[in-house]
């Protein structure tokens, strides 16, 4: 059976919740960052370019194997992944619209001695008509390498890491942020007070804007008569959410109510931003919901028999 090669772009992604961290991508085997400058050494490639100009930067691969490493070089797009918020990176073979299509390297394939770095110079070229804002991407080393993804799956890896690179193109900036398709689904115990309760608030999280955005979302739930039934800021929300993109989340509300009548806020705020967004919720335990609903159908039914059976005039 031939095998299946995918690409796995690796150390290019952010875990939830923390901020970004300052130092050089790497996997381990090798490490991508920009060339030191007279400011010293970089963690990702800080740029602004008006529209039409051309920028010309370095970036350095560094091999930290015993044996030599070849590998691709090439520029893509960044973006937020569906599955947790995580910066990410398009592959060689995905539409590049952004940095991935401006930046040339000077070198697309190089081969790194064991141990030794090699710095490749580029230019980011950013078109005339280029929205100004922020246009975030990376400069990528791909290994060439096909390795064995292993648990006996016929499936090929090839790696990568990226530096980030966080280019601005000048022009008006407007940061905005929406809170968007607020759900909230509950998990209640046939019997009032015979088992634990809690809820499923799911919402998107949507940079509007055409600015890198690090939020911040805080949940509250009130019941009847606006009593306090939780509020609390959230953790596992992305550290930067990027200009045009939304991801869905969700965050679990243990303890919510089993009989209640309230509504669920969320509210998001970055930079010179404050959105917030709401959902009623019924909390009403299965046994005392099918109760009631057996009642009044037997109720309506009675109504209807007893007009049935009425003597007409």
């Amino acid at each position: 059976m031939r095998k299946l090669y995918v690409l796995l772009l690796a150390a290019v992604l952010l875990t939830l919740g923390g901020q970004v961290p300052a130092q050089a991508a790497e996997n381990g085997e090798w490490a991508v960052y920009p060339a030191a400058s007279r400011l010293g050494s970089r963690p990702y490639f800080y740029l602004s370019a008006d529209p039409g100009t051309t920028v010309t930067d370095q970036v350095t691969v560094s091999n930290k194997t015993g044996a030599p490493l070849t590998f691709r070089i090439y520029g893509a797009d960044a973006y937020n992944t569906e599955r947790d918020g995580g910066f990410a990176v398009r592959t060689q073979q995905e539409k590049q619209t952004g940095p991935g299509a401006w930046i040339t390297p000077r070198r697309t394939r190089i081969t790194v001695p064991a141990r030794s770095s090699v710095t490749v110079p580029y230019t980011l070229t950013v078109p005339a008509d280029a929205e100004p804002g922020d246009h975030p991407g990376a400069v990528v080393a791909l290994d060439e390498r096909i390795a064995a993804a292993g648990g006996g799956v016929a499936v090929g890896v090839r790696r990568a890491v990226a530096a980030r690179v966080y280019l601005r193109v000048t022009g008006p900036t407007v940061p905005a942020l929406a809170v968007e398709d607020v759900t909230l689904a509950q998990d209640r115990p046939l019997i009032p007070g015979a088992g634990p309760s809690s809820a499923l608030v799911s919402y998107t999280l949507h940079n509007r804007g055409n600015v890198t955005l690090h939020p911040r979302v805080a949940l509250r739930a009130e019941g009847l008569f606006g009593r306090t039934l939780l509020d609390r800021d959230l953790a596992r929300i992305p550290a930067e959410l990027l200009p045009r993109q939304k991801i869905r989340l969700t965050e679990r509300w243990t303890g919510s109510p089993q009989l209640d009548w309230g509504e669920v806020t969320l509210t998001a705020t970055a930079k010179d931003v404050r959105e917030s967004a709401r959902v009623s919720f019924l909390a009403l335990p299965w046994l005392a919901a099918a109760t009631v609903l057996t009642g009044g159908a037997a109720a309506l039914w009675a109504l209807w028999l007893r007009r049935r059976r009425a003597p007409r005039t």
